[in-house]
């Protein structure tokens, strides 16, 4: 075995042994089909891991920074989200058996790689993406309304603390509203058999918005000047969508740009006619605020 081959079954040998650590650690903490999946995948990597181990003759040890990211990813984001995520990373990984796959039993690995863990991992569930369509209106509304709503009193009004305050009174009774909406629009779905609970919609919804509104009025509690305040909420309603938008894109495998480039856009739009409506509110009716 040259040194270039040696090199790559070694870089192959370590990736293995640390997605085997990765898929173990996910599957101690998961429960049910979930669990069996994951140890599934994680007994494949470790019998990868032997197969390079084989060739290598070496004791390696796993990227121990490499499996705490992808661990708090899936704490924070979920088991599909960075699962799927390190499949997207591992071109380097598919590169290193390209340049290997001369060797005896390296073609089969590259189609376990190729198709194995895909099937598997499109077998786990996850809560957050179960209920994406309650956060994607709960977001999605709270985008465009608050922008709308902020960029109107930011002209309409002349204090930013005052902005601030109406924009979070407007958000906290929307919230309450969107999470009725989400569950009553549920609750038509769990008559129609299906397995989404109400009540968790509603939440998801609701606590959604919320926290979108916090998040869009926080610039008007921290700078004085109203149009700086402005500029910053879009530019955080903005990165909220492309956030989000790149969250499913990899969860749902969806292309990232038209669905961000909509949401911005419209978003950005009712933003623009607000503005407008509270520049005819403070000139043409001479609201003095």
């Amino acid at each position: 075995m040259d040194a270039d081959t040696f090199a790559a079954a070694l870089r192959s040998q370590r990736t293995e042994l640390t997605e085997h650590h990765i898929y173990a650690r996910l599957a101690s903490r998961s429960s049910g089909s979930n669990a069996k999946v994951l140890s599934t995948i994680a007994a494949d990597e470790l019998r990868h891991h032997g197969f390079w181990k084989g060739m290598t003759k070496r004791e390696i040890a796993p990227r121990r920074l490499v499996i705490w990211w992808y661990l708090l990813l899936a704490r924070a984001f979920g088991l599909v989200f960075a699962i799927k995520l390190m499949e997207r990373g591992e071109g380097h990984a598919q590169a290193n058996y390209e340049q290997l796959k001369r060797l005896p039993g390296v073609p089969k690995m590259i189609i376990d790689e190729r198709h194995h863990e895909a099937a598997l991992a499109a077998l786990l569930r996850d809560e957050r993406l179960e209920y994406a369509g309650s956060i994607v209106l709960g977001l999605n509304d709270a985008l465009v309304e608050l922008t709308g709503v902020l960029a109107g009193l930011t002209l309409a009004l002349s204090n930013a603390t005052v902005v601030a305050l109406a924009g979070f009174i407007t958000g906290f009774a929307a919230s309450l509203s969107m999470a009725a909406s989400g569950y009553l629009s549920s609750k038509e779905e769990a008559d129609q058999n299906r397995a989404k609970s109400p009540a968790k919609a509603a939440v998801y919804t609701g606590v959604t918005y919320l926290l979108t509104v916090l998040l869009l009025i926080a610039p008007y509690l921290l700078f004085h000047d109203l149009y700086v305040a402005l500029a910053v909420t879009l530019a955080l309603a903005v990165a909220i969508i492309a956030a989000y938008t790149f969250y499913i894109s990899v969860a749902k495998e969806r292309r990232f740009w038209p669905r961000f480039l909509e949401m911005a856009a419209i978003s950005l739009l009712v933003a623009a006619l607000s503005f407008g409506v509270g520049w005819l509110a403070k000139t043409v009716l001479g609201v003095q605020i």
